[in-house]
């Protein structure tokens, strides 16, 4: 038992469907907060739910106060997240508490250290883990820019302090593009979060994403639930997960996952998190930053080890210990993960709301599809445009590549363009199959919209 009985659902869509589902397991009532574009919403009919304001995100699923207020006089004595809108923002974290409403999710103070990037580096770097070399702190200005990647040596990554999604980060090749790269970072940075501080980094180019899955109990104990390969990427958003990462070799691999472990315990760290790394040309993975939440991609760790994650956090969130040890994770197959957009990848991933007209799910062995949509839903132009994730898993890496082919094929959907072929080309291509492929690039698909 999680000690719940009304779980507040802070979020919409996917990932509102997928911790339902777990609350459904587990005896729990999730209550939905909407905005009044999702309150006919597919996961939320014949359920209890909230009008929390109109469409646009601001009015709605950002708002705080409307969302703890919501929690509260529905009487829902815990409140997940999930991912993005306000799961990352420890101010909504501490509201939650104050109010009587257990967050799910890191203590906020973690999350404040965690979300600032540069004390979130020196503190893992304390705790072992491998650093991209770079600023020791926050740069004071485009001059301390130029000062710091002139000894780190170029090219360099100037980042925003409090950044994520890609924003607030530009390259800097040479001592001419500094300033310029430097303010047009920061200004970005400031609009973007209110936040104008820089850092900068060593830019390791050609390198590999890889993350790591964590889990934490209030009581120390800490488990790491496998390593993900995130390489397949456009403009430092994920289109392809998979794990295991083949990519590393057995004593770098777990050389850092005991060393990630160690660090999670080390700054008191409670619930689901993923640390993520840059592999770089030498095989070494070097610490970037960490995520206080649950990942989009947590799917592809569950189909490994047949852990619950997001059961597993409202347990610990209601104050039991792990249900399982170190020993206890058993890691077997490969499971690979394909996030499906309603976005014409032909047309520079230009989002399409619109109709499904048709909607038909692939099945079969190995196949998971998570998904809040059906036939005749209209995806609104407010939110972002994922219609589903499809995870594959088999024996090795080539059932499930293979698997995943024929589940995309499988996968019916008429009415809204989607990035099936864009996926359907990376998986086809040599440059994946063979595992030949970094961050520099989509392996299989043309920057001109596509394959290769």
């Amino acid at each position: 038992m999680s000690g719940f009985h009304r779980l507040f659902v802070a979020n919409r869509g996917e990932v509102a469907a997928r911790v339902a589902r777990s609350c459904d397991a587990m005896g729990i009532t999730p209550v939905f907060g909407v905005s009044t574009a999702d309150r006919e919403g597919p996961w939320v009919r014949e359920r209890e739910h909230v009008v929390l304001g109109p469409g646009r995100s601001t009015s709605s699923y950002l708002d705080m106060e409307r969302v703890v207020q919501a929690a509260v006089q529905t009487g829902c004595t815990a409140l997940h997240p999930g991912w993005g809108f306000l799961a990352e923002n420890p101010r909504f974290a501490a509201l939650c508490e104050q109010h009587g409403v257990t967050f799910i999710g890191p203590p906020a103070h973690v999350m404040s250290l965690m979300g600032k990037k540069t004390p979130a580096k020196k503190a893992m770097g304390e705790a072992g883990l491998r650093l991209i070399p770079g600023s020791d702190g926050v740069l004071r200005d485009a001059a301390h820019a130029r000062e710091v990647a002139e000894a780190t040596g170029y090219p360099v990554l100037l980042k925003a302090e409090s950044g994520g999604g890609g924003r607030g980060m530009r390259v800097a090749r040479s001592d001419a593009e500094i300033e310029g790269a430097f303010l047009d970072a920061q200004a970005e940075a400031r609009a973007a979060f209110g936040d104008p501080r820089m850092y900068l980094e060593k830019l390791i180019e050609g390198g590999r994403h890889i993350e790591i899955q964590l889990m934490a109990d209030r009581y120390g104990n800490v488990v790491h639930v496998g390593e993900r390969d995130c390489t397949v990427q456009r403009n430092h958003q994920k289109l392809i997960e998979e794990s295991p990462a083949i990519v590393l070799d057995d004593e770098e691999r777990a050389r850092t996952l005991d060393a990630a472990v160690r660090a999670t315990a080390e700054i008191g760290y409670v619930g689901a998190g993923t640390m993520e790394f840059l592999l770089d040309h030498d095989g070494t993975l070097r610490f970037m930053e960490m995520n206080t939440r649950l990942q989009v991609e947590h799917c592809v760790s569950e189909m490994r080890s047949g852990v619950d994650l997001v059961a597993e956090q409202i347990r610990v969130a209601a104050g039991h210990r792990l249900s399982f040890t170190q020993a206890q994770i058993e890691l077997g197959g490969h499971a690979i993960e394909c996030r499906i957009n309603a976005e014409d990848p032909s047309q520079g991933f230009r989002p399409a709301p619109g109709v499904l007209e048709a909607w038909t799910l692939p099945q079969g062995e190995g196949i998971r599809v998570d998904t809040h949509v059906e036939a005749g839903y209209e995806v609104p132009p407010f939110y972002d445009s994922l219609l589903c994730k499809v995870i594959a898993a088999g024996k090795d890496r080539n059932e499930a590549c293979d698997r995943m082919i024929a589940g995309l094929e499988a996968l019916e959907c008429r009415g809204v363009p989607t990035t099936i072929p864009m996926h359907l080309a990376i998986l086809r291509s040599e440059a994946f199959r063979s595992n030949d492929y970094d961050t520099r690039a989509i392996p299989g698909w043309s920057s001109e919209g596509g394959a290769h």
